[in-house]
């Protein structure tokens, strides 16, 4: 995708590049009548353009490699990768030297035919405007421009929103304080010293024990059975053992119906809790006292309590249907909550003896729990960051193009504006006069993006199950934006025109 975005960028410039070359034609109608009389030959002209077009993307290209050398640590650093430059790869270099070909043809083609189609009895006569030819084309590059830059910003926005929404997502548990370290033997076989020892120090509100951690599921199982299967129906529903009654109240996670486990091996062990998920994935009423056969051996339990959904996987998709059992020796992670006003750093160090003390063979390791849930999202906002820093690059692009423009057309026009002041005209008129083209073709680009972003931002987000409805808001702020960076762009020019002295554009008439 990324790769695509910067295909997009790099044709973006291409643009520019043929926009500028033929806004500035006249410049070189001269020299191609002088040379078409003393016998240039048409094929020899777009040669010559064509030779110059490459030259400068090399020139470009190897300025690149140094920009790249020196801007991958910071794009490594974003992105947790360790990319370099291949230089002893051949094939890299095949493909910078395709890339540096299509680039040099793709931007120069244009310029070079339209340039080399000059006649040379009109250009020496001073008779031919050159650059009216190229008009309507060049407006079109320009909307074709902007169409891309306003997808992008469209795009970053649209992104955002989407993080944020599932940000501000109910987690179903309290993240906070919470602490997770993983449960090795000597840690299991001697928990229940453990955990009065640890409670002892003062630093820990609660303790528990589990199958999995607080952001994952480690397992899952078929129930095969249960009151209001349909025939042939199959359930598959993610597993959690519990050690101890203190799990949902260490994670903060609320019980909606009925009772939590007691901790007593003989009364629990037959005995499950579903979450919300599970019981309208089962299609249940009353889901208290209900019997469930589940396992592989066929086992059966009561239902004794329904909790509150928790998201343990990714915070982009429904909650997973989930099974809570009574299985104190099927534990890998220990999780405990500190204390509301105990300073962290000081937590951690009374902790570290005691973990250190019941776990001898692995020194005390731990994971915040709210740490664990952001990374969820590391993906996603990686490309909110990737999107955002591209479009960005491309509006600076788009902008340094129609800057040239803006600039051409003032300078074409520095008599038409010398008369118009004479006669009366107010620099907000003369300002309208020249900007209003330009913004013209914004207009346009923001009708045409609009769509095409839409299509796709709508078939992106399709892949995650809990996700926001595009909303108009993101592309009134694009157009918004688009708009106002122009009016910026081309205002410079336009008042630089506007309050230039009429008597030194008109002093030769």
């Amino acid at each position: 995708m990324f790769a695509l975005i910067g295909i997009l960028i790099l044709v973006i410039a291409c643009i520019n590049f043929t926009n500028l070359s033929i806004a500035r034609s006249e410049k070189r109608a001269r020299e191609v009548g002088i040379r078409k009389a003393i016998g240039s030959r048409r094929k020899d002209l777009i040669l010559q353009f064509l030779t110059e077009s490459m030259t400068l993307t090399l020139v470009a290209f190897l300025l690149s490699l140094l920009l790249v050398v020196l801007v991958l640590p910071a794009f490594n650093n974003l992105t947790h990768t360790t990319i370099s430059i291949p230089f002893a790869n051949g094939l890299f270099w095949l493909a910078m030297a395709g890339y540096v070909l299509f680039t040099g043809l793709l931007s120069g083609s244009r310029p070079a035919f339209y340039l080399s189609s000059f006649n040379p009895v009109k250009v020496l006569k001073g008779s031919m405007q050159a650059g009216k030819g190229g008009n309507l084309p060049g407006k079109v590059l320009v909307v074709v421009q902007f169409t891309c830059s306003i997808i992008l910003i469209i795009s970053t926005i649209i992104i955002y929103q989407q993080i944020q929404h599932a940000r501000n997502r109910p987690v179903g548990y309290d993240a906070s304080r919470l602490l997770m370290t993983d449960a090795t033997g000597d840690l299991t076989r001697n928990y229940e010293a453990f955990k009065n020892e640890i409670m002892g120090t003062g630093v820990i509100s609660s303790v528990t024990k589990s199958s999995s951690p607080v952001t994952e599921l480690w397992a899952s199982n078929s129930v095969t059975d249960w009151s209001g299967r349909l025939p042939g129906e199959t359930l598959s529903l993610a597993v959690i053992g519990v050690s101890d009654a203190d799990y949902f109240k260490t994670l903060g996670m609320k019980m909606v119906n009925g009772r939590n486990f007691t901790g007593n091996q003989g009364a629990d062990s037959l005995s499950v809790v579903l979450n919300e998920a599970a019981v309208k994935r089962m299609r249940y009423k009353d889901p208290i006292n209900q019997i469930i056969t589940w396992h592989t051996v066929e086992q059966r339990a009561t239902v004794i309590g329904v909790v509150k959904d928790a998201l343990m996987l990714s915070p982009f998709s429904g909650s997973v249907p989930t099974i809570f059992v009574y299985e104190p020796g099927w534990s890998n992670v220990v999780t405990y909550r500190l204390s509301p006003h105990v300073n962290t750093q000081a937590a951690l160090a009374k902790l570290a003896p005691v973990f250190n003390r019941y776990n001898p063979t692995i020194p005390f390791q731990y994971r915040f729990v709210n740490e664990s849930y952001a990374a969820k999202f590391d993906f996603e906002s990686l490309i909110g960051k990737l999107a955002g820093i591209f479009a960005s690059l491309a509006i600076m692009i788009s902008c340094v193009g129609l800057f040239g423009l803006a600039s051409y057309v003032a300078e074409k026009r520095t008599k038409e504006i010398g008369i118009r002041k004479v006669l009366g005209a107010s620099i907000p008129q003369v300002w309208l006069l020249l900007s209003k083209d330009f913004l013209l073709l914004v207009l346009i680009s923001c009708l045409i993006a609009s769509p095409v972003a839409y299509h796709y931002l709508q078939n992106w987000l399709t892949k995650y199950e809990y996700r926001i409805t595009i909303s108009p808001v993101a592309f009134v702020l694009a157009a918004m934006a688009a708009i106002l960076i122009t009016v910026f762009t081309v205002s410079f020019q336009a008042i630089k025109a506007a309050i230039a002295n009429p008597v030194k554009s008109l002093r030769s008439e």
